[in-house]
C-alpha cells in the first residue's frame, strides 16, 4: 500500500508520460492485462486512457486493471489513470 507522500512522488512523475494503452468497448482482455504487466515491469509507471466507448467508467476499470496485474492505483483523472508496481527483476523508482 502506497502512503500518501509515494502516491504524490509517482503523480509528479506520471504527468510527463504519455497515455501508451487505450480502454475501449472490449473492456480489460487477458491479453490487455499481459500487456500491462509486461509494460509495468519494464517501467514501473504507466497511464491507461478509457475511451468514451468503453462500457465501465474510469474509475471501475482502474479498480479491474490495477487487480489483473497486482498493481497499486496511483491517480485517476479524468478518462486516464495511473498503475505502479515496482518491478521484480529492474527497480527503476526509489519511493
Amino acid at each position: 500500500m502506497l502512503t500518501s507522500k509515494q502516491r504524490a512522488k509517482l503523480r509528479g512523475m506520471a504527468n510527463t508520460i504519455p497515455a501508451l494503452y487505450q480502454i475501449g468497448k472490449d473492456g480489460i482482455t487477458e491479453n490487455m492485462a499481459k500487456q500491462f504487466a509486461d509494460a509495468l515491469e519494464a517501467k514501473e509507471l504507466i497511464k491507461v486512457h478509457v475511451l468514451d466507448n468503453a462500457l465501465m467508467d474510469t474509475r471501475e476499470a482502474a479498480e479491474e486493471a490495477a487487480a489483473a496485474v497486482g498493481a497499486e492505483t496511483v491517480q485517476i483523472i479524468g478518462s486516464k489513470f495511473v498503475l505502479y508496481k515496482a518491478s521484480k527483476e529492474n527497480p527503476k523508482i526509489v519511493l
